[in-house]
């Protein structure tokens, strides 16, 4: 299973935005993740299309765009035409899910559908086929430095559980409450896409990256080749 550590725009330095963008790029990141917030779906309101519009010429990175949004239908042309290589929406603020995930296939990005922590794996049963990666909340939505709600840790594993059964190898992102002292316990239940925020960009990028992707069960097994 491929790890992947993707570092949240949200809580960069906006006065040198892109500098942070390109420190966690020559960190190795290869996804780099938009918590959009609408002040409706979720309390708070962040960044939108401009923001990825302009800062998509500055890396070939894989632009992870999380779609905090009610309706969020209406916006997939325009984040799909500032550069989004990946559009996640929630299943709470879908009603057509289906339909969203062809809409958002149609523009040739890859769809996501994310989950709060409170709702059940079920609405999934019907578009698995669908969805190219699956994002746990690990905190309710709407604001950073939150603590990581510990019932998600079950549900990620019934989750990945859900994909063995069914022979995917459908990535299983998580964001929220992810540090230090909690990506092993996201990893052990089964998450591979690791989004963080504080951990990565306050203080020291570069330490703060290597120190979290050293968790990856693939670093640890490259240190016994050393």
């Amino acid at each position: 299973m491929e790890y992947n550590l993707a570092p949240s725009i949200l809580s960069a330095d906006f006065t040198h935005l892109g500098d942070d963008i390109l420190a966690v790029k020559n960190c190795g990141a290869r996804i780099l993740h938009f918590d959009v917030m609408d002040g409706w779906f979720v309390p708070s309101i962040s960044f939108g299309i401009p923001v990825l519009n302009s800062i998509r010429p500055l890396t070939d990175m894989f632009y992870d765009v999380h779609l905090m949004v009610q309706d969020a239908e209406r916006y997939i042309d325009d984040f799909a035409d500032a550069g989004a290589d990946g559009i996640t929406v929630h299943a709470e603020a879908c009603t057509h899910l289906d339909r969203v995930l062809d809409e958002i296939h149609a523009k040739g990005l890859k769809s996501g559908v994310a989950l709060n922590p409170a709702t059940s794996l079920s609405v999934l049963d019907y578009v698995y086929e669908k969805t190219d990666m699956i994002l746990l909340m690990t905190v309710n939505p709407g604001f950073g430095g939150q603590k990581l709600v510990p019932a998600v840790l079950d549900k990620i594993s019934k989750l990945r559980a859900i994909l063995n059964e069914r022979g995917l190898s459908t990535p299983i992102e998580v964001d929220g409450g992810i540090h230090n002292e909690t990506i092993d316990s996201v990893i052990q239940a089964g998450a591979n896409v690791i989004v963080a925020g504080s951990a990565v960009f306050k203080g020291d990028i570069a330490s703060n990256y290597r120190a979290l992707t050293a968790h990856f069960p693939e670093a640890a097994e490259d240190g016994e080749h050393e």
